[in-house]
């Protein structure tokens, strides 16, 4: 990844975990990352365990971020949400998998959250 695309994913992952915790999300961890696959923020809002996966767009000139998310990126989120779970020994709780979409933008950048963006069925 080239610095700057490194540096606007930085700033969405950022944005992204700002805009949860003002919503009362509390963070659990960020980018757990094991041999299958990568979550970028992993949330609580309750007794919900969150899994996120950021988007970060300088424009959508091409499209939303959101878009991008290939059902390949999917099953890869959700192997390393498996893979938290595991490593983390704890109570069964229920999950739920968003995605925030972060588009670059003059003042602030603006979101999009998507919750229950797809389940752990999901192909």
């Amino acid at each position: 990844m080239t610095g700057a695309r490194a540096k606007l994913g930085a700033l969405g992952e950022a944005a992204a975990e700002a805009h949860l915790l003002a919503l009362g999300f509390r963070l659990v961890a960020r980018n757990h990352r094991c041999p299958r696959g990568e979550v970028d923020l992993i949330m609580e809002q309750g007794e919900l365990l969150v899994f996120v996966e950021v988007r970060t767009r300088a424009s959508e000139a091409f499209g939303a971020p959101s878009e991008t998310i290939s059902a390949g990126k999917r099953r890869r989120i959700v192997a390393a949400a498996r893979d938290f779970l595991a490593r983390r020994r704890g109570p069964d709780r229920e999950l739920r998998f968003d995605v925030l979409s972060v588009v670059d933008a003059p003042g602030a950048p603006h979101i999009e959250h998507i919750p229950a963006a797809f389940d752990a069925d999901d192909r």
